[in-house]
């Protein structure tokens, strides 16, 4: 099976991106609210298309991963977050996801990083596992944090060491 095009997302990748952000919504991994028009922008001030890239499969864009800064502070610059990863339903299973961890990863250390962190639902128990098995460990839980659906759900904050 081919390996999936991983790329910085382009400018004009921003449709698409927004359909498949719309696409993938799921309150297995959302705490907003399902997307409904008018809809925002996909890329904003704070993520453009230099903090995202994006996975081509079959010549289809098929995922994306945004890495960003956890906080605005200058004494935590040398940590990148993954805020955002959504692969198309018919793309999973083929490597799509570990591929953009990957490359958010290598992403993070050319960026000088020294760690990578991420936030992800206690019930998501397949992003978690992905997570773990590219060397994210869990660092914290938030017990109860949200509350989706009715169903109070924690925050589990992983992260790994990139030196």
């Amino acid at each position: 099976m081919p390996e999936p095009l991983i790329r910085i997302a382009r400018p004009d990748d921003e449709g698409e991106l927004a359909l498949l952000d719309r696409a993938t919504w799921s309150p297995l991994h959302a705490v907003t609210p399902p997307p409904r028009p008018p809809y925002d922008s996909f890329f904003g001030e704070r993520s453009g298309p230099r903090d995202h890239r994006v996975a081509e499969y079959g010549g289809r864009l098929v995922g994306y991963v945004r890495l960003g800064f956890p906080t605005a502070l200058a004494a935590n610059r040398h940590v990148r977050q993954i805020q955002g990863l959504a692969v198309a339903e018919e793309a999973r299973g083929l490597g799509v996801g570990r591929a953009l961890v990957r490359a958010a990863v290598a992403e993070a250390r050319e960026r000088g990083a020294r760690r990578i962190t991420l936030r992800v639902l206690g019930h998501n128990t397949p992003a978690r596992a992905l997570y773990a098995s590219e060397g994210f460990v869990v660092e914290g839980v938030q017990p109860g944090e949200f509350l989706l659906d009715g169903e109070y759900a924690d925050d589990v904050l992983m992260g790994r060491s990139l030196v």
